[in-house]
């Protein structure tokens, strides 16, 4: 089951800048709504990575 999801998110992932805790960072989210297709930003403070 495992193997399944680390092949989708190979699949997903692109090259990540690196970020700290307290930088703010942006993520841009592909958005499908019917046959429309857009692009959301969502902003924020990261306070922890894991």
């Amino acid at each position: 089951m495992s193997n399944i999801i680390e092949q989708i998110e190979a699949q997903q992932l692109k090259e990540i800048p690196e970020f700290n805790s307290g930088d703010t960072v942006v993520v841009n989210v592909k958005v499908k709504e019917g046959d429309r297709e857009r692009i959301q930003a969502f902003e924020g403070v990261c306070y922890r990575k894991t």
